[in-house]
């Protein structure tokens, strides 16, 4: 019988999330401890220079959200405001789709990271930061052993890891993307998250982190400044609550745009019957995500920081389901940790470096994030946002109730498509009954730009039945970490199940009676 549960990016996260668990600490304390693995086992994705959200549930609840996603640089006497010029594009092959990113200092965002692991852990922990940081340290000074997809990410990534000679020295050791079985050590980096496990997040605002970091962007033309730093803090936010079927689903709140949007799917799911076969499945998953982007319009994001946007959403969704004409549509490198504990505490926790900016400042080992440079960040273009404010994000984490009791904890990587991913497993385990496993191994569909992307494994009855429907398909012939890497963690009739993704190379593990850490 398995006691708690953490599903990762990657099975040494997953590892050291239900070590923590083992030790006794909370789902909180797993996310944390994962998230931090991640730094070092995928830092491509994630790091101290990244910013994400926590979506957290303690025994009986309330629930809350800690974002301590990026913002954008500029405060104080020596701010600048981006010039679009500054960025450098480089372009993504992810087989049958390309995605352009901009990157280089001037894509730096403030980081929120390591605010956010501090702040979690303070008031969700129970064990020490310091014990939490240590495995991710450790594995730093010894090195992780790059797998199958892990390579194929450097590979894609290439151009940005090789942007300054510090990432270039980083990753790319031999002067070329570290391949299968080759060991990538980080030494730099686990200084810096010993300094984070004894100092906390001070190391990084107002700390020697920080001003290493800022001193080198100055610079190298970079944005971010000391006020950027010592001014950032974690806000606390009250998720999203939807009903679907018999299950509330709690996610992201704007200003981010994700969460929304799967809850606009899920409600238009929720007011059709639930899929009687495959087919179904697939037709319900392209209209409810078609209904979703419909929402997308002009405006959508110009209003997403506003008190009344929720209001006004509603109000627009409930208007185009009862007119049957919804508005006119508007045509990266993320990672997630999700956990349920003994005493019935969840966690879901996604972070991201976007693509990453290509730039480690020398002596830190931290890869900065891009979001400066996101197009889905950036709507109103590059440059247009002002100082200090608060980035959105498509990053979603998901938790999901039954009677008011833990049922699921859902999270995924992947740029726009993470939002349709984690739609298709929480309808996979809930309208389907799949464990967490086959819901998160189902091959996917995005909607996205009047199309619908298809991956590879879709049945062919559903294939055939979505090119009837008269939708304008792209069908790939594999699956491919393009569409997501979800995380999950839920309830089955056998207990406590988890999943990694196995598009990126994911892992789950868990603690069984005996308290031993098993991989699941």
């Amino acid at each position: 019988m398995i006691t708690g549960a953490v599903a990762a990016g990657n099975p040494l996260s997953a590892r050291a999330g239900a070590r923590a668990l083992a030790s006794g600490g909370t789902a909180a304390d797993a996310v944390i401890a994962g998230a931090l693995t991640a730094a070092v086992a995928e830092a491509v994705l994630t790091g101290p220079g990244a910013g994400g959200f926590l979506l957290v549930r303690p025994p009986g609840g309330p629930a809350t959200i800690l974002d301590f996603f990026v913002a954008v640089p500029g405060l104080g006497p020596q701010g600048r405001r981006l010039a679009p010029e500054d960025l450098h594009a480089f372009t993504v092959p992810f087989g049958a789709a390309e995605q352009v990113f901009h990157i280089g200092p001037a894509s730096v965002a403030v980081p929120g990271m390591l605010a956010g692991l501090d702040e979690a852990s303070r008031r969700f922990g129970r064990l020490p930061l310091a014990d939490l940081v240590r495995p991710a340290a450790d594995l730093a000074r010894e090195g992780v052993v790059v797998g199958e997809e892990a390579a194929y990410l450097h590979r894609i990534l290439e151009d940005m890891l090789r942007h300054t000679p510090s990432s270039a020295a980083q990753f790319t050791p031999d002067g070329r993307p570290a391949g299968p079985g080759a060991t990538l050590v980080f030494d730099d980096l686990a200084r810096t998250l010993d300094r984070f496990g004894s100092e906390g997040a001070s190391c990084m605002y107002g700390g020697a982190v920080g001003e290493d970091i800022v001193q080198y962007l100055a610079g190298a033309g970079g944005l971010v400044t000391h006020d950027d730093m010592t001014t950032y803090r974690v806000v606390e936010r009250a998720p999203v609550e939807v009903e679907f079927r018999d299950v509330t689903v709690l996610t992201n709140p704007p200003p981010s745009s994700g969460g929304i949007l799967i809850a606009a799917a899920l409600d238009d799911l929720h007011a059709h019957p639930a899929p009687a076969d495959e087919a179904e499945f697939y037709a319900g998953m392209a209209r409810a995500q078609a209904a979703a982007n419909a929402m997308r319009g002009p405006g959508f994001h110009d209003g997403l920081a506003d008190e009344d946007f929720l209001e006004r959403f509603w109000a627009a969704l409930r208007a185009a389901e009862s007119s049957g004409a919804p508005p006119s549509r508007k045509p990266t490198g993320t990672t997630h940790v999700s956990a349920i504990d003994a005493e019935g505490g969840m966690a879901s926790l996604s972070s991201s470096n976007g693509s990453g900016s290509g730039v480690v400042p020398p002596g830190t080992g931290v890869l900065l994030n891009n979001m400066l440079g996101e197009s889905d960040l950036n709507p109103a273009g590059f440059g247009s946002l002002p100082p200090g404010v608060r980035m959105t994000s498509m990053m979603a984490p998901t938790l999901l109730l039954r009677d008011g009791e833990p049922l699921a904890a859902v999270g995924s990587a992947g740029s726009n498509r993470l939002r349709s991913a984690i739609l298709m497993v929480v309808a996979g385990m809930v309208d389907s009954g799949l464990a967490p496993a086959d819901a998160v191994g189902r091959p996917r569909v995005h909607h996205e730009g009047g199309g619908l992307d298809v991956e590879g494994g879709v049945p062919a009855p559903a294939v055939r039945a979505l090119e009837a429907s008269g939708v304008d398909l792209r069908q790939w012939d594999e699956a491919n970490l393009y569409f997501g890497g979800v995380s999950a963690v839920g309830m089955t009739a056998y207990g406590l199940a988890a999943a990694g993704d196995p598009r990126r190379g994911g892992g789950a593990a868990g603690v069984d009676d005996d308290g031993r850490v098993v991989d699941l």
